[in-house]
């Protein structure tokens, strides 16, 4: 499947664990830059294609005509840690509509700054469909549905037109046919997209630099904007896309995707790079976002020490002691290589 081993934990000098994969490097116009691995390898995009569900309703004037800013944007992209700031956005976008979060389809989990160990829950704490992660995308598509007509009933399935609008704007967005795009139900019941990882690379480099050559253009910049402008609304508290978008001074465009998928663009380059751990192990993904960062020159030395612990090198165990550590075990080679 073209990966290969990206990041390597060792204990008394000892490897223990390999987590494997690949990574794309991509120029906005199509041409792939560098890669670890096959560039090409076929992945679910998951979280990382929200800005692109989002096209048709910004493509429609949806974000325009109801007067969404960047809060709003930032939440159509967001994988959220269901914080009360993100729930109260997410209110304001379905209220724009005359909507409530039972309009909503994605199901409901426990928050995730909860699941991550960020906070506690309040007493008696029941959540709703406002604190699933992806709640500010489904908000987005019941705001569509309202504003073209169209019904709330099934509007997940992948023949409603919404969908189908959807992955049409997916496909142009990433430089593929909508017949291309293998389709799987994502966690929050949506549709979700695989594709090759160069194609997912391209994409983010066409969000964070701009699509000139195309009507997406305006859109997928109003988008980026609103990422850069507001990550902590687009992730949450203690969120590495937060950490990574704070970094990059407002030139990265940074989003994750579950199961190991992340993608970051330089808007200043107007190239991006996707990545995919295999077995989906978070700390290994961002670990290997980092080293990329670094191999591709995009870190000053600022930049290097304050994404040092996301590279999370050495390990320790409850005492403290160093028991172990973590390294990228990856060289990124030019696309021809």
């Amino acid at each position: 499947m073209g990966f290969v081993p990206l990041i390597e934990v060792t204990r008394g000098g000892l490897p223990e664990c390999q987590h494997w994969g690949a990574v794309a490097v991509a120029h906005r116009e199509g041409r792939v830059l560098a890669r670890v691995g096959d560039p090409y390898t076929v992945t679910f995009t998951r979280s990382t294609i929200k800005a692109f569900q989002a096209l048709p309703f910004m493509q429609a004037g949806g974000a325009r005509a109801l007067g969404w800013g960047p809060g709003e944007l930032a939440l159509l992209c967001a994988s959220h840690n269901g914080e009360p700031m993100h729930v109260e956005q997410v209110d304001r976008m379905l209220g724009s509509v005359d909507q409530d979060h039972r309009a909503l389809r994605c199901g409901c989990h426990r928050p995730l700054f909860a699941e991550l160990g960020l906070g506690p829950l309040p007493e008696g704490f029941v959540p709703d469909e406002r604190h699933n992660n992806c709640s500010g995308k489904h908000a987005g598509f019941v705001a569509h549905c309202v504003r073209q007509g169209l019904p709330l009933d099934g509007h997940l399935d992948p023949a409603h037109p919404l969908q189908v609008a959807i992955r049409e704007h997916v496909a142009k967005a990433v430089g593929l046919a909508p017949h291309q795009l293998a389709m799987g139900i994502d966690g929050c019941s949506a549709p979700n997209y695989a594709m090759p990882l160069a194609h997912l690379a391209r994409s983010y480099a066409r969000l964070a630099g701009g699509a000139p050559d195309t009507d997406l253009h305006e859109s997928l910049t109003a988008l980026a904007d609103a990422m850069v402008a507001r990550p902590e609304l687009g992730s949450g508290t203690g969120r590495h896309d937060l950490d990574f978008m704070r970094a990059g001074q407002g030139d990265w465009v940074s989003k994750t995707g579950a199961d190991g998928v992340q993608v970051v663009g330089s808007r200043s380059r107007g190239e991006a790079f996707a990545l995919k751990v295999m077995d989906g192990n978070m700390v290994a993904q961002v670990a290997a976002a980092v080293e990329v960062m670094d191999q591709l020159g995009w870190l000053d030395t600022r930049q290097r020490e304050a994404l040092a612990p996301r590279r999370s090198a050495r390990i320790a165990n409850a005492k403290g002691l160093q028991v172990g550590e973590r390294k990228a075990v990856f060289r990124l080679e030019p696309a021809g290589g």
